[in-house]
């Protein structure tokens, strides 16, 4: 039997995955609270990377080939599963450096807040619930605590890196209790008449109304008082980090496959043939080309299934799980169309177009919305309401001091035409 052993590419490829890997680890970072990487960092990836899709190309050739002979050999098809593997480690790589870099940009490159008296005003409220009267612009009369304004965005902001959704999603503030839009269904009429001719009613459109789903997401955080006590604790960071995690996952889940019951109804439950969806009804769906895989062809044939008008900020959506499996598709003239990112900011692509990274969507499996394609600004909404509240508590659960926050959101389809789903089935 013969040994696996790796290309010198791809043994390089993995050793500079665990290097990177270890500096990232060496002291423990709240999620959400990483240090910036470095330019040259990034590009190191990208370069690892396509050497990596270099070497998986020419052992994945290599296997199709034995196939084809019939000597199909099962540690040359583990040699290019690890090699597809440690690709979507480093590609993984890539996407946090990049979200790192946008987080950068968002913050202004530091941590620095404009309303640094606000802060300071804040801090010492989280720590001991005092507040100088001079300095207490946000204190509720009842003793409650609504969060600055700095504060708000810190938090808003975080969201948008660990939530793919906020990030590809239209997102809109709304003052009221609801939202509710309009929906034009068309029905105009026309016709050809002569000079003299009778000019008789034409059709007239119609309106139709599209209501979001609401709900209402908590997180509800403690300390010991003499862990607030202590200057060394950096009260706004541990409070970010533990109100950024739990309020991405909820949200993240909800805005894919949430049901609408106190919560915002998630992109997949739009599906056509569901009930209750749209004006314009629900998202149409093209199968996969196969019971319980993906065909390449089915790559092609969820492309064109979108409308040209709503190509040009298309995307497609999937989990990495998923990625695993169509990084082997290839198209009539053997070129692969899963194609790795060439440029720090850049995500890897498929036939041409971003793959957005989305830890939510299913798993490849029979009758699954394994991908979604389209242009996301476009066909959904998510809605804000009010922003975040933070409630200091150092009552109810003594010696723990909890901080109750909360924050309104909402979602729902904005227009079914803009977005295509691949269903997991041969036809």
């Amino acid at each position: 039997m013969k040994k696996v052993k790796m290309t010198s590419i791809a043994t390089a490829m993995i050793a500079s995955a665990l290097a990177a890997h270890a500096g990232q680890v060496s002291q423990p970072i709240p999620r959400g609270i990483v240090a910036v990487r470095a330019d040259g960092d990034v590009n190191a990836l990208i370069t690892d990377l396509n050497k990596a899709f270099h070497a998986f190309k020419e052992e994945h050739t290599k296997q199709l080939e034995d196939v084809k002979k019939g000597n199909a050999d099962a540690l040359q098809a583990l040699k290019v599963d690890n090699i597809n593997a440690e690709i979507a480690k480093l590609q993984a790589s890539v996407d946090a450096a990049n979200e790192r870099m946008v987080a950068a940009a968002m913050n202004g490159g530091g941590n620095q807040l404009k309303d640094k008296e606000y802060s300071d005003a804040f801090q010492a409220h989280m720590r001991k619930g005092d507040v100088q009267a001079a300095l207490s612009k946000g204190a509720a009369e009842d003793g409650g605590y609504t969060s600055p304004v700095e504060w708000d965005r810190t938090i808003t902001d975080k969201l948008i890196i660990v939530s793919p959704m906020r990030a590809l999603c239209s997102v809109q503030k709304v003052g009221g209790d609801g939202y509710k839009k309009l929906v034009n269904l068309r029905g105009a009429t026309s016709g050809w008449v002569g000079e003299t001719d009778e000019r008789p009613e034409t059709g007239t459109p119609k309106l139709a109304q599209q209501a979001y789903s609401w709900g209402e997401i908590y997180a509800n955080p403690s300390a010991t008082q003499q862990m607030l006590d202590d200057s060394e604790i950096n009260i706004e960071a541990w409070l970010a980090g533990e109100v950024d995690v739990e309020f991405a996952y909820q949200e993240g889940r909800a805005f894919v496959s949430g049901d609408g019951t106190k919560k915002p109804r998630g992109l997949l439950t739009y599906a056509a043939g569901g009930a209750n969806l749209h004006p314009l009804g629900g998202i149409a769906v093209t199968s996969s080309g196969a019971a319980n895989g993906i065909a390449a062809d089915a790559i092609l044939d969820l492309v064109y299934a979108l409308p040209q008008e709503f190509t040009g900020n298309a995307k497609f959506s999937m989990n990495r799980n998923t990625m695993l499996k169509i990084r082997k598709l290839k198209d009539s003239d053997n070129n692969y169309l899963w194609q790795p990112s060439l440029q720090a900011g850049q995500p890897s692509t498929l036939g041409g177009y971003a793959i957005a990274d989305i830890a939510d969507m299913p798993d490849v499996a029979a009758n699954a919305l394994a991908i979604a394609f389209g242009d996301f600004k476009r066909a959904y909404k998510i809605l804000d309401r009010v922003g975040v509240r933070v409630l200091r508590d150092p009552y109810s659960s003594k010696p723990f001091v909890s901080f109750y926050t909360t924050k309104r959101v909402g979602g729902g389809l904005e227009n079914p035409e803009c977005m295509k789903f691949m269903r997991i089935a041969a036809a």
